[in-house]
């Protein structure tokens, strides 16, 4: 299909605030120029929400437009909303970071694992970026039977040493700690609704309820096989060599469970049921939203100051060094969050924390800048970060913000001239 032009589109909804003018932009721009379908993006800036946009076709085929309450599957963004499960739990002293994970769930010892951190878990340190047994939606909606599986998981190379993606497996043993460690033993996909959604009023899901209508949810228009093969070169090329072997780790960590295409985690089969590091299903404005408090001390989410600093520490390698075993490049975690790195810079400094999405998602906190920002759309892209929809508008974001302060920093010499 040739690509849509700008007038083919229903109009942008949302409000943005005159200082970000220039984001509006970069988000009509994104439909006339950079191939967008449908897109949300909104902005927490100091506390206050400044940009909140929508736009595009929820489902292309049948014309219905992007409304206020369009749902969207987000894919490894996710990642960032269940570690924020995390910061809040580990804020209630439900654990300690250096503590062993078996010392919360003793079965997770076999296999090698007795001695594995939940720092180093949540660090994607853990070794464990692949299951063995294949995995079906039947298992994943039974958690006690899914936590014996994952639990007898042996690592695939010495924990603590080296790190690497845990693409799908991070979120079960997140999952199944929280299980552990909380006194009503939720999920975490209920620990969220009930701990983070509600109380900042957000609308986001790990495991869709019955009473959230579907036709509210974004259909995913993914690509063609070819497509992607003619777009290779927007990978890291190791990880695409690498990823031809069906048997290598890079292919293992993204293939159970199998799937014909990646949308279909957002699919009647897989959309009900808890997968926190791939699908969750939600709003631009709450992940903003969610980010935004975090950038601002976490005070409606409870953080207490210990965990705020243990969250905006620079990341810490393991000790092999920062080469991505699954990524095959140099990347960065903590506390279940990616970081900035050589190869993925966001944010104005090394405490900034989020994750990005297949597809083109990407939600973070910029504590320096007291921002929360989040983009999500329903055409996905090739890259792993930085896809040029999405950049665009952190891009613009930051010249608005680098705008604001210069005027600031203008009028505060008239103020001490006048006083």
């Amino acid at each position: 299909m040739s690509r849509l032009a700008l007038s083919d589109f229903p109009p942008i909804g949302g409000t943005t605030l005159p200082e970000f003018s220039e984001l509006r932009r970069e988000f009509v721009k994104n439909f006339a120029e950079r191939g967008d379908l449908g897109a949300a993006c909104a902005v927490y800036y100091r506390g206050r929400k400044v940009v909140d946009l929508w736009g595009g076709y929820r489902d292309l085929k049948t014309r219905a437009p992007w409304n206020e309450d369009t749902l969207v599957l987000v894919f490894s963004t996710t990642k960032g909303i269940a570690a924020m499960v995390m910061a809040v739990a580990h804020s209630r002293r439900l654990f300690q970071l250096d503590d062993p994970v078996a010392k919360y769930w003793p079965q997770f010892a076999q296999g090698g694992k007795a001695q594995i951190t939940v720092r180093e878990l949540l660090a994607h340190q853990a070794g464990l970026p692949v299951i063995d047994e294949r995995l079906c939606s039947t298992k994943l909606a039974d958690l006690d039977r899914l936590a014996e599986i994952i639990a007898r998981q042996s690592p695939v190379w010495q924990p603590g040493t080296r790190h690497g993606y845990h693409t799908l497996t991070l979120g079960w043993y997140q999952n199944e700690l929280i299980r552990r460690v909380d006194p009503q033993g939720r999920s975490l996909g209920r620990f969220f609704q009930e701990e983070i959604a509600e109380p900042l009023d957000i609308e986001f899901y790990i495991g869709l309820p019955d009473h959230v209508d579907e036709q509210r949810i974004a259909t995913i228009k993914g690509f063609h096989p070819l497509r992607m093969l003619l777009n290779l070169n927007k990978l890291p090329a190791r990880m695409v060599l690498t990823a031809m072997s069906p048997r290598s780790l890079v292919a293992r960590s993204a293939r159970n469970p199998k799937f014909r295409r990646a949308s279909e985690l957002g699919g009647p089969v897989y959309r009900r049921l808890e997968i926190p590091s791939a699908n969750g299903i939600g709003q631009a404005r709450a992940i903003a939203k969610a980010y935004g408090d975090l950038a601002t001390g976490g005070k409606k989410l409870g953080l207490t100051a210990e965990t705020m600093s243990e969250l905006t520490a620079p990341a810490t390698a393991p000790t092999a060094g920062s080469h991505d075993a699954i990524l095959k490049i140099e990347s960065a975690y903590s506390f279940g969050f990616v970081r900035p790195s050589r190869f993925f810079s966001f944010g104005t400094a090394s405490c900034s924390l989020g994750c990005p999405g297949a597809g083109g998602s990407f939600g973070f906190a910029d504590p320096r800048q007291q921002l929360g920002f989040a983009y999500v759309s329903n055409k996905m892209g090739f890259y792993l970060f930085d896809d040029p929809r999405e950049k665009a508008l952190r891009d613009a974001c930051y010249r608005c913000i680098e705008q604001i302060t210069a005027a600031e920093q203008t009028k505060a010499p008239e103020r001490r001239t006048a006083a």
